[in-house]
C-alpha cells in the first residue's frame, strides 16, 4: 500500500503518535482528578505543611507523566526514540538549571552569612 493511499485512509504516517479520542479524553480526566486531588489537599487543611507539599509533588509528578503518555504519545514504540532522547536530555537540561541555582543561591546566603 502506497504512503498517499494510507494516509488517505486515515492511517497516521510512521513516527506520527497514534492518538485516539477515547486515549485523549482519558489523559483529560486523569488531569482533572490529580488537579482536583492537589487542590482538595490544599483546602481541607486535614494534613501538616510539609505533608501537603508532598502529596502535591507526588500528584505533580505523577501528572507530568499523564501527560507523557496521553497527549505527548511517548511510549516505548521503536519510532519515538529520537522522542524520548530529546525528552530525557530536556529533563537533564531542566534538573541542571533548578540545582545550579538552588546551589548558587545557597551558597551566596552562606557568604552573606558569614561577614
Amino acid at each position: 500500500m502506497s504512503n498517499a493511499h494510507h494516509s488517505a485512509m486515515g492511517h497516521d504516517e510512521p513516527g506520527e503518535g497514534h492518538a485516539s479520542y477515547g486515549s485523549y479524553m482519558i489523559g483529560f480526566f486523569l488531569s482533572l482528578i490529580l488537579t482536583a486531588g492537589a487542590f482538595a489537599a490544599v483546602m481541607v487543611h486535614a494534613m501538616s505543611p510539609s505533608t501537603t507539599i508532598a502529596v502535591i509533588s507526588v500528584l505533580a509528578i505523577v501528572q507530568v507523566f499523564v501527560h507523557v503518555v496521553y497527549f505527548l504519545h511517548m511510549n516505548t514504540d521503536p519510532e519515538t526514540t529520537w522522542n524520548r532522547l530529546a525528552f530525557a536530555f530536556a529533563i537533564l537540561v531542566v534538573l541542571i538549571v533548578v540545582f545550579g541555582f538552588l546551589f548558587v543561591m545557597h551558597d551566596t546566603a552562606m557568604h552573606m552569612m558569614s561577614r
